[in-house]
C-alpha cells in the first residue's frame, strides 16, 4: 500500500473513532481532518480549504440564514398554538397532524431550527393537554428527517451529496429528484410511528395526584383582562372559551358596575369587559398571537396592548429594601420609570376580590412584565442599583407571528426553490441571493445572519470534502468500490444498491449523517462507473441512507435534541427505530432502482 492510502486510512479510522465517541467535538474533528492531510501531503493545502467554497457548504450556510428568517417571523409558535387545540380534542389526529406539518416545514427548512423551536411547544402541549411528552419528542425528530428527505434543501445531507457529485463532474441533484420516494419514505414513516413506533415508546413516571406543580404552574399570575373593539360586524361575537382554549383560567367577569365570579365559558364578551385570570407566561405568549390573529377583538394587559411587537417578557421580584414594597401597583409609573409595562402579578396568597391595580406591591411578589427589547440591558442596570427595584429573575422573548414579513420571507424561499427547480440560476446564487434581500428589507440582520449559521455542520462539511478528496488521490475509494463489486456483482445491480445503502445507513446510525454520506458517496460514484451504470441510483441511496438515522440519538443531531428534551435512554431509539431502519431499506432497495433506473 502506497504511504498516501496508510495515512488515508489511518485518518478515516481516528475520525470515524472521535465522530462516535465524541472525545472531541466534531468541528474540531474536521479541521484536524483537513490539516492531517495536508500536512502528510495527501491533498495540496488548496484541496484542504477547497470544502469551504465548495457551493454545498455555502448553500447549507445561507439556508439556515433563511430558516432564522421564517422562525423570527414567528409563523412557527403560531402553527404551534393553532395544534395544542387538536391534542386537546384527540391525541391521534394531533400526532398526525404534528408531524406532516413538521415533515413539510422540513422539506423547505434546515430541520435542526425547527425542531429546536418545536421541542419546548411540544412539552408545553403536552403538559396542558394531559399527555405523555415521552410519547411526542421523538416522533417530532423523525417526522423532520422524513420531510428534509423530500427535496434537495431539506437537509444538509441532500445538498452534500449533490455538491459531492459536482465536484465529480456529474449533474447535481435537483430540487425535487428525490421527491418521488422521499414522499413515499414519509408516508410509510408517519404510518408506523402512529401504529407502532408511538405505542414502543416508554411512558413517563406517573406523577402522584396532586403533586406540586402537576396541575398549575407554581408560576401562575393574576392579571386583568380588557376586551378592546377593532371593526366589527354585527353579529360577531366572541366567548370566554377562547380564553378556555389559550389554557387561562377566568376568576372574575366585571362588565361595568357588575360581577360575575366564575362565569360560564359560553359567556358572550362586550368591549369594556375586564376578565380576572389566573395564567403564566406561556398563557401571555399564546394571548398575544390571538390577539395579532384575530380580526374583529383584542385584548388589553394593564396598559400594555398585545399587538406589540419586538418585545421581551421579564419576571421582576421585588427585592427587600425595593422602593416599590408597600406600593399600590397602579400608583407606580412603570413605563416612565422602568422603561417596562406591568402584565401580571404573583404574590404568595392570591388575591381574589381586588383590582389588579389596587394590589400593594410586597418583598418577595413577581411582576410578569412585557419591556421592548432595546431596554433589556437597561433593566438589567436597575439590579446593581443602591436601592434596587427589583432583580430579574428570566427573560423570555415574545416572538410575535408578523404576516407581513413572513409573506416576504415565504416568497423569498418560493423564489429560491422555483429559480433552482427551473434551472433559471444555481441553488447556491439563489440562496446567497435570497438572504441579501430579507438583510436588506430588515428582516434580520447582518449579526443575525451569523448567529442562524450552524458553524460546526459548515466546518463539518469542508472536512468531510477533503477527505473524500484525499480518498480518491490516494485510490482509497476505487479500492473499496471494487471491494463492494466484487462481493455483490454476482447478484447483480440491486443488490450492490442494496449492500451500499445498508453501510450508509449503519455508519450514520454510529457517525452523523453528513460524516457517512461524505465518506461513501465518492466510493457509490465509483462502484456505478465500474459496472458501467448511472451513478444516479446509488447518490440517492446514500442521500436517503444518510438520512435514515433512527436506531440511536448520536448520528442525527435533531435526535440528539430529543434525547436530551425527552429524558430518553439509547434503548428507547433502538427499539422504536430498529424496524424502521429495516423498512426503510427493504423499501429503498426496490424503489430506488425502479424510480431512477440504472
Amino acid at each position: 500500500m502506497s504511504f498516501d492510502l496508510i495515512v488515508t486510512i489511518v485518518v478515516i479510522v481516528i475520525a470515524t473513532v472521535l465522530f462516535a465517541t465524541e472525545a472531541v467535538r466534531i468541528d474540531l474533528v474536521a479541521l484536524l481532518i483537513i490539516s492531517s492531510l495536508v500536512l502528510t501531503g495527501v491533498i495540496t493545502p488548496a484541496e484542504g480549504v477547497a470544502g469551504f467554497s465548495n457551493s454545498a457548504t455555502i448553500t447549507v450556510a445561507f439556508m439556515f440564514a433563511l430558516s432564522a428568517a421564517v422562525l423570527k417571523t414567528g409563523a412557527l409558535q403560531y402553527v404551534t398554538h393553532k395544534l395544542a387545540r387538536i391534542f386537546n380534542r384527540n391525541f391521534n389526529q394531533g400526532m398526525l397532524l404534528m408531524m406532516l406539518v413538521i415533515a413539510v416545514i422540513s422539506a423547505f427548512i434546515n430541520n435542526t431550527p425547527v425542531v429546536a423551536v418545536f421541542i419546548p411547544v411540544i412539552i408545553q402541549i403536552a403538559n396542558t393537554s394531559g399527555h405523555d411528552p415521552k410519547k411526542m419528542l421523538i416522533p417530532l425528530s423523525f417526522a423532520s428527517i422524513f420531510g428534509g428527505t423530500c427535496t434537495l434543501v431539506g437537509t444538509s445531507t441532500n445538498i452534500l451529496v449533490s455538491g459531492i457529485a459536482v465536484k465529480e463532474n456529474l449533474d447535481p441533484i435537483s430540487m425535487f429528484q428525490l421527491t418521488p420516494v422521499g414522499i413515499i419514505f414519509l408516508a410509510v414513516g408517519i404510518l408506523y410511528m402512529l401504529f407502532i413506533g408511538i405505542p414502543l415508546l416508554p411512558s413517563s413516571k406517573k406523577k402522584e395526584k396532586g403533586q406540586p406543580g402537576e396541575k398549575f404552574d407554581i408560576k401562575n399570575y393574576l392579571t386583568e383582562l380588557e376586551i378592546v373593539k377593532k371593526e366589527v360586524p354585527n353579529n360577531t361575537s366572541v366567548r370566554l372559551e377562547v380564553l378556555t382554549d389559550l389554557e387561562i383560567d377566568v376568576l372574575e367577569l366585571r362588565r361595568g358596575k357588575k360581577s360575575f365570579a366564575l362565569p360560564s365559558q359560553e359567556t358572550e364578551l362586550y368591549v369594556g369587559d375586564i376578565i380576572k385570570v389566573r395564567c403564566n407566561s406561556e398563557n401571555i405568549k399564546k394571548l398575544k398571537n390571538w390577539a395579532v390573529a384575530n380580526e374583529y377583538f383584542s385584548v388589553k394587559v394593564g396598559n400594555a396592548d398585545l399587538r406589540s411587537k419586538n418585545s421581551s417578557l421579564l419576571e421582576l421580584i421585588i427585592v427587600a429594601n425595593s422602593p416599590l414594597d408597600g406600593n399600590k401597583l397602579g400608583n407606580i409609573d412603570f413605563k416612565g420609570t422602568y422603561r417596562t409595562i406591568p402584565l401580571a402579578v404573583k404574590q404568595r396568597k392570591d388575591v381574589m376580590h381586588e383590582n389588579l391595580s389596587d394590589i400593594r406591591l410586597k418583598a418577595g411578589d413577581i411582576i410578569l412584565a412585557e419591556v421592548k427589547n432595546e431596554f433589556i440591558e437597561e433593566m438589567y442596570k436597575n439590579e446593581n442599583e443602591p436601592q434596587a427595584p427589583f432583580a430579574v429573575l428570566s427573560q423570555d422573548k415574545i416572538v410575535t407571528f408578523d404576516k407581513r414579513q413572513f409573506a416576504i420571507v415565504l416568497t423569498v424561499i418560493m423564489a429560491v426553490i422555483l429559480t433552482a427547480t427551473f434551472g433559471i440560476i444555481d441553488i447556491m446564487t439563489g440562496a446567497i441571493s435570497g438572504v441579501s434581500l430579507i438583510v436588506l428589507l430588515g428582516i434580520i440582520n447582518m449579526k443575525e445572519l451569523y448567529k442562524a449559521i450552524d458553524w460546526k455542520v459548515v466546518f463539518l462539511l469542508a472536512g468531510a470534502l477533503s477527505l473524500g478528496t484525499a480518498m480518491s488521490n490516494s485510490g482509497l475509494d476505487t479500492m473499496m468500490a471494487q471491494g463492494v463489486v466484487n462481493y455483490l456483482q454476482d447478484w447483480g445491480p440491486i443488490a450492490v444498491l442494496s449492500g451500499i445503502y445498508l453501510l450508509t445507513t449503519v455508519l450514520t446510525n454510529l457517525l452523523t449523517n453528513n460524516a457517512a454520506a461524505a465518506l461513501l458517496a465518492p466510493i457509490a460514484i465509483v462502484t456505478a462507473n465500474s459496472l458501467g451504470l448511472s451513478p444516479v441510483p446509488f447518490l440517492a441511496a446514500i442521500a436517503f441512507a444518510g438520512s435514515a438515522s433512527f436506531i440511536t440519538p448520536i448520528g442525527y443531531q435533531t435526535n440528539t435534541m430529543v434525547y436530551s428534551a425527552g429524558k430518553y435512554k439509547f434503548m428507547d431509539f433502538v427499539k422504536t427505530g430498529g424496524l424502521l431502519n429495516l423498512i426503510f431499506w427493504i423499501l429503498a432497495t426496490f424503489l430506488i432502482p425502479w424510480v431512477y433506473g440504472f
